[in-house]
């Protein structure tokens, strides 16, 4: 089933200086700590001035959709999935 939302969210990332790449580790969602096992798709967008980082990951059995706003440095979790059909 898939849910949309707008919950801020804590997340761990590294940053590899080489690549310029920053990819979520783990994602801290209501007290419980989901560690990112894939990275999907990622892709920028504008709203304004402020530039938008959007990450789909998962955790193996979960899927989320991040948004990153660099202005604020904020993370919003806008989708999770459990795979199921609705």
């Amino acid at each position: 089933m898939r849910e949309t939302l707008r919950e801020k969210v804590s997340v761990n990332l590294t940053f590899d200086h080489k690549t310029q790449r920053i990819t979520p580790k783990h994602l801290k969602r209501q007290g419980r700590t989901y560690t990112i096992t894939q990275v999907g798709l990622h892709h920028t967008y504008h709203s304004g001035r402020t530039l938008f980082h959007v990450f789909s990951v998962s955790d193996g059995t979960m899927f989320f959709r991040l948004e990153l706003d660099t202005e604020t440095l904020h993370w919003v979790l806008t989708e999770v999935s459990d795979g199921l059909p609705d």
